[in-house]
């Protein structure tokens, strides 16, 4: 199965990963993508809100690498670290409505965890989309 793997500059620089796979299918694998610039420079420390900005700032910039966009999202995992208030869920839900189609938004999952990967992060978004016109080779039984 050919795949393509996109790593574009705009975002930060990945070590021992890809930001973005693309498998033939019409699907992009998108791995969780952090509050960081693409100097690998933390945005928003200690801000929730400025985070989240910056971490759909680098989903969709991850998924145009890849020939996709926001409203081809069809997954999203969400990863919060504990140290952020549950009061702060509908700030970060306000902002995701900003950014995915709300009419018909991906399936998703949030969970709160201890801590991320590195000092500082607050959240995490990973992503699968689906392209459209693609031609689906769907079998019916």
């Amino acid at each position: 199965m050919p795949k393509e793997f996109f790593s574009p500059a705009t975002l930060p620089p990945p070590a021992g990963y890809t930001h973005a796979v693309k498998v033939d299918g019409g699907y992009v694998y998108v791995a969780g993508q952090i509050s960081s610039d693409s100097s690998g420079k933390l945005v928003g420390e200690g801000s929730f809100e400025a985070q989240v900005e910056q971490v759909f700032k680098n989903l969709k910039l991850a998924l145009e690498a890849a020939g996709a966009t926001m409203a081809d999202l069809v997954k999203m995992n969400i990863y919060v670290v504990a140290e952020v208030s549950q009061d702060d869920v509908p700030k970060l839900r306000a902002i995701r409505d900003r950014h995915v189609n709300t009419a018909r938004p991906p399936a998703s999952t949030l969970v709160f965890v201890s801590r991320l990967a590195r000092p500082g992060w607050l959240i995490e978004i990973e992503a699968v989309a689906a392209l459209e016109g693609f031609p689906w080779n769907l079998r019916r039984s």
